[in-house]
């Protein structure tokens, strides 16, 4: 691969999942006052991110990130932002705990509005129109205008995410993220759970260290790190014309970053080494994901390692495994052994959504179970590989939908037509988010009090 990159040298690639736009001068004149706006992240934030990412690559810290499968411009507002982020924060605070080290908080959010397609055409009743793609790129409604790709659908989706951005960032620094005010949020969960014995301990060690920490003057109103906190975003970089057009030049380094969020991902779909999304993104210092499927070979993963970061840089990439609950035993030591044998420095991350999908009632869902079980598999193959299980990767939203069967509300394939919004994949609701933060708390917690001679094995 060549070492010149330009933010357009993508364009001299072969591409997918790139939208049939039908007036190119329209989508030039879009590109060309995108260029113009505003960065919706700065390189600062982007550096802050990857800092924290080496942490987690070491084993100092444990990332979590989750959010829509695709933001639609319908559910834009400031009610589900704020119900997204609360839920997250929920997550977070028992993650740490169960930790003891920092959660390295990401959301796939404010600018996660466009979806590869296993087609590019869907079929009802015998009419074909083009498949959905994410609001950025085209409307959900199964008719020809909604389905036609419409480059100013780009435009909302910056505005969206600009005032995404500035309330997250309100949330987040303002004192919406007291740490005070997450845990009593979290108790009102363990009131409605019926499994509410069993995350009631890990609870109870909270408030206790919580009521400690207040008797001895760790307050909120003293120290901000008990009401503010990091939240950084990412999603994945699908459409590059978008990408490009919110390339931006760092004026402290010289270094070129997307700007449209902190961190971006390179998907199952759309990661082939000679390709447009890997030119792309190996170009920008932005950290990067890549979803790693059953398809993905060691040799082709570790060949991509070398392309995106060639400088081995600790916190530049996260390795998002997404197998299935049934393969990852199969498929995931493999890559573990071949990115230990030649030292790469890596983020694990663990997507148990997207393996584990299925259809009941004509509903696509993902059973809690196997979500559940994908997750445990994750952590049992870390240990025993000896390597660092370090993050959770999901689809969730704050709202109370049924899209995902299971949890200890035991939703079932009946339930799903209730409250099925999803303009897209089917996600968790707030209650089988917190549900599997507390499962996984246990997980990390079990790992941490292995017998000491049992680490050493391990490790």
């Amino acid at each position: 691969m060549a070492t010149e990159w330009a933010p357009t040298s993508w364009r001299g690639k072969p591409i997918q999942q790139v939208p049939d736009y039908p007036d190119f001068q329209v989508l030039e004149s879009v590109e060309k006052r995108l260029k113009s706006y505003p960065p919706l992240v700065f390189a600062g934030e982007a550096r802050k991110l990857k800092q924290s990412l080496a942490a987690v690559s070491e084993g100092r810290a444990f990332l979590l990130q989750g959010g829509d499968c695709a933001e639609s411009f319908a559910e834009h507002g400031a009610d589900n932002i704020r119900d997204f982020f609360r839920a997250f924060l929920q997550m977070a605070v028992v993650l740490t705990f169960a930790a003891a080290s920092p959660v390295v908080k990401v959301g796939r959010i404010a600018g996660q509005f466009a979806k590869p397609r296993s087609s590019g055409s869907e079929t009802r009743d015998g009419v074909t129109l083009p498949s959905y793609r994410g609001d950025i790129i085209n409307g959900i409604d199964f008719d020809e205008p909604s389905r036609l790709p419409n480059p100013e659908r780009q435009e909302m989706a910056y505005r969206q995410s600009a005032a995404t951005l500035n309330l997250l960032r309100a949330f987040a620094q303002g004192g919406y993220a007291n740490l005070e005010n997450v845990h009593s949020w979290m108790l009102g969960f363990l009131s409605d759970s019926p499994q509410a014995a069993r995350y009631r301990a890990l609870a109870d060690r909270i408030s206790e260290t919580m009521s400690f920490m207040k008797a001895i003057g760790i307050t909120s109103e003293a120290h901000t790190a008990l009401r503010e906190t990091d939240f950084f975003t990412s999603h994945e970089a699908l459409l590059l014309g978008y990408e490009e057009a919110l390339t931006r030049v760092d004026s402290t380094s010289g270094d070129w970053y997307a700007t449209s969020g902190h961190m971006i991902w390179i998907g199952d779909r759309t990661r082939q080494l000679d390709h447009a999304h890997v030119e792309y993104c190996r170009g920008v210092k932005n950290p990067l994901g890549i979803k790693c499927g059953p398809s993905l070979a060691p040799d082709d993963l570790l060949r991509l390692i070398d392309v995106l970061n060639p400088a081995n840089e600790a916190g530049r990439l996260t390795l998002i495994a997404r197998f299935g609950h049934e393969k990852v035993e199969s498929h995931l030591p493999k890559l573990i052994r071949a990115v230990e044998r030649e030292g790469r420095r890596v983020v694990w991350s663990c997507d148990p959504m997207h393996g584990n999908t299925i259809t009941l009632n004509h509903y696509k869902t993902r059973p809690f179970d196997r979500i559940l079980s994908e997750v445990r598999s994750f952590f049992d193959v870390h240990r025993a590989e000896g390597t660092h299980a370090g993050g959770l990767h999901i689809e969730m939203t704050g709202k109370d939908v049924t899209e995902c069967t299971g949890g200890a509300h035991a939703l079932s394939a009946e339930d799903l037509s209730d409250r099925y919004h999803t303009h897209c994949d089917p996600r968790l609701n707030a209650n089988q988010a917190l549900e599997l933060a507390f499962l996984v708390a246990e997980l990390i917690k079990s790992h941490r009090m292995l017998p000491a001679t049992q680490k050493a094995a391990n490790f």
